[in-house]
C-alpha cells in the first residue's frame, strides 16, 4: 500500500517589513507550511497570480497598496483563499470592516506566535472556512469580541474583567437561555445584548430594543404585544408589538425593574408558552424570541422586596452577566479616548491629533460617573470645540477639571499649614467654608459626581450647587 504524504499548507505572506517577513516565514516553516515572501502588494499579488496560496498573510499597511485592495484583488482571483490581515492598534477598527469584506480573522502588531498558529489553525479546521464570509458571518467570531462589537460602533476594551466577561459571552452566545445584563447607566449593555445576537444563530433575525423605563402601564401591552384596531381610544389601524417584530431573533428589555407587576404577569405567560395576543385581539400567536434584559437594579433583591415577580426572575435568569463601571477599567481608558476620538474625527471630518498629557491625566482620574457614555460625550464635544492640534483641559466639562483639581484645592487653600510656602491664617469664616466645602466634596464623591442626586442630598438646588463649586474654585 502507498502512503499519500499530505500536503503541506501554503502561505504567502506580504509585508513591507523585511525582518517581519523573514522570522514569520522562517517560523511557519518550523512548524510545518510553505510559504512565500512579497515585500509590497504588487508583489504579493503578482505571486498569488503565479502560484496557488491556502492562506495569505497580508499587512494592512503597505507601501504602495492598502490592504483592502489587496484583499479584493485576492477574492476576485480566488473567493476560497483564507486572507488574514495584519495590524496595528490603531487600524483595529478598519480592520474589522476589512473582515466584512471577506478577511477571515486579523491578528495585531507585536505578533505573538501562539497567536498567529491558533488563527492560522482555526482557518484551516473551521467548517467551510475556504467560502469568503458575509458580512453577518464575520459577525459571529468571538474570538475578537473582547475589543470590538460586531457592528464597529463601540470599543469594548481588554481590561482584565472585560475579558472575563467576552468569555461569558462566547459560551452563551450559541445558546438560547435568557440572560440579565447588570451594569450602571452608560457601561454598555445594550452593546452586549447586541454582541450576544450577532454572535448567535439568530444573527439573521431581528435585534429589537425596548426601553422599560419609558412604558406607561397603559401602554405597556400594547407596545409589547401590539394592538388590534379599535382596541382602546387611537388604536385607529393594527399595530405589531415588540415580540412580533422580534420574532426568530432577539428581544433586548433594558430597566426591566420598572415594568408594573400587571406587565410582569403578561411578560411570564409569553415567556412561558411562548404565545401572545395582541391588546384588543383573539387570535393567538406562536413567536420565538430570546430574551436579554438589562438593570441597574439587582432583580433578585427587588424581587425579595417585592417590587418584581420571582417566577419571572427565575425566567430570565438563566445566565447573568456583570459589567463593570469605567471607573474600574482603568486599563481601557487610553483606549476609549483614541477609540471615541477616531470616531468623532470621522463624524465631524476633523483632525485632531490626540489629548495633552494633563488631559489623559484628568481622564484617568476621573471617576466617570455616567460611564462610556459618558465618556463618549465628552470627547465628541471636546473634538468639536477644538479647532486643531490636540485637545486641551480648557474644552473639557466643569466636572473633570473639578475632580482633578480638588485635592489641589484642598492642599493649597483649606489645609490650615502650610500652603505654597506660606502659612495660612484660618479664621472662624475660613473654618465654615472648610466645612462647607468639605460637605459637598464627600457627597459629590459618594455619588460619583452626579450634581443632580447630590443637590437633592444636600437639599439644595443644582444652580447653587454649581454656584459655591465655583466660588470654591475661584479662592
Amino acid at each position: 500500500m502507498i502512503l499519500l504524504k499530505t500536503m503541506k499548507k501554503k502561505i504567502l505572506i506580504i509585508d513591507d517589513d523585511l525582518d517581519m517577513c523573514t522570522l514569520l516565514s522562517r517560523f511557519l516553516e518550523k512548524k510545518g507550511y510553505d510559504t512565500a515572501v512579497a515585500h509590497n502588494g504588487a508583489k504579493g499579488l503578482a505571486k498569488f497570480a503565479e502560484e496557488n496560496f491556502d492562506i495569505v498573510l497580508c499587512d494592512f499597511r503597505l507601501g504602495d497598496k492598502d490592504g483592502k485592495d489587496v484583499l479584493s484583488k485576492i477574492k476576485e482571483s480566488n473567493p476560497k483563499t483564507i486572507v488574514i490581515i495584519i495590524t496595528g492598534y490603531s487600524d483595529i477598527k478598519t480592520a474589522v470592516d476589512v473582515i466584512k469584506m471577506g478577511a477571515f480573522d486579523y491578528i495585531t502588531k507585536p505578533l505573538i506566535p501562539d497567536e498567529v498558529i491558533n488563527v492560522i489553525e482555526k482557518a484551516i479546521n473551521t467548517p467551510n472556512n475556504l467560502q469568503p464570509l458575509t458580512q453577518d458571518q464575520s459577525t459571529t467570531k468571538p474570538k475578537k469580541a473582547y475589543t470590538f462589537s460586531p457592528n464597529s460602533e463601540y470599543l469594548i476594551g481588554q481590561d482584565g474583567e472585560t475579558s472575563k466577561v467576552y468569555k461569558q459571552i462566547e459560551i452563551v452566545a450559541q445558546t438560547n437561555y435568557s440572560i440579565i445584563i447588570y451594569g450602571e447607566s452608560g457601561t454598555g449593555k445594550e452593546v452586549i445584548a447586541k454582541t450576544i445576537h450577532e454572535n448567535s444563530h439568530r444573527r439573521n433575525k431581528p435585534f429589537i430594543a425596548m426601553d422599560c423605563g419609558t412604558l406607561s402601564k397603559e401602554l405597556a401591552g400594547s407596545e409589547l404585544f401590539g394592538h388590534v384596531k379599535g382596541a382602546f381610544t387611537g388604536a385607529i389601524v393594527d399595530k405589531e408589538g415588540q415580540f412580533e417584530l422580534a420574532n426568530g431573533g432577539t428581544l433586548f428589555l433594558d430597566e426591566v425593574s420598572n415594568m408594573s407587576k400587571d406587565v410582569q404577569a403578561s411578560l411570564l405567560r409569553v415567556i412561558q408558552e411562548r404565545k401572545f395576543k395582541r391588546v384588543g385581539g383573539t387570535k393567538e400567536m406562536d413567536v420565538d424570541v430570546r430574551i436579554i434584559v438589562a438593570s441597574n437594579e439587582n432583580l433578585q433583591d427587588a424581587y425579595q422586596r417585592g417590587k418584581f415577580r420571582e417566577d419571572l426572575y427565575h425566567r430570565f435568569n438563566e445566565f447573568s452577566i456583570n459589567l463593570p463601571p469605567l471607573r474600574n477599567r482603568k486599563e481601557d481608558i487610553p483606549l476609549f479616548a483614541q477609540f471615541f476620538l477616531d470616531k468623532t474625527n470621522q463624524e465631524l471630518q476633523k483632525n485632531i491629533e490626540g489629548y495633552e498629557e494633563d488631559v489623559e491625566e484628568m481622564f484617568d482620574k476621573y471617576p466617570w460617573p455616567g460611564n462610556l457614555r459618558e465618556f463618549r460625550n465628552v470627547v465628541r464635544r471636546a473634538v468639536l470645540l477644538t479647532p486643531s492640534g490636540k485637545i486641551n483641559s480648557g474644552v473639557l466639562p466643569w466636572e473633570i477639571t473639578q475632580s482633578h483639581s480638588q485635592q489641589s484645592l484642598q492642599d493649597d487653600y483649606w489645609e490650615p499649614g502650610i500652603a505654597n510656602g506660606q502659612a495660612k491664617e484660618l479664621d472662624l469664616k475660613d473654618a465654615a467654608a472648610r466645612a462647607e466645602y468639605d460637605t459637598i466634596m464627600n457627597v459629590l464623591k459618594e455619588v460619583n459626581f452626579n450634581k443632580t442626586k447630590a443637590a437633592e442630598i444636600l437639599k439644595i438646588d443644582r444652580k447653587t450647587l454649581y454656584n459655591k463649586i465655583k466660588v470654591f474654585e475661584s479662592m
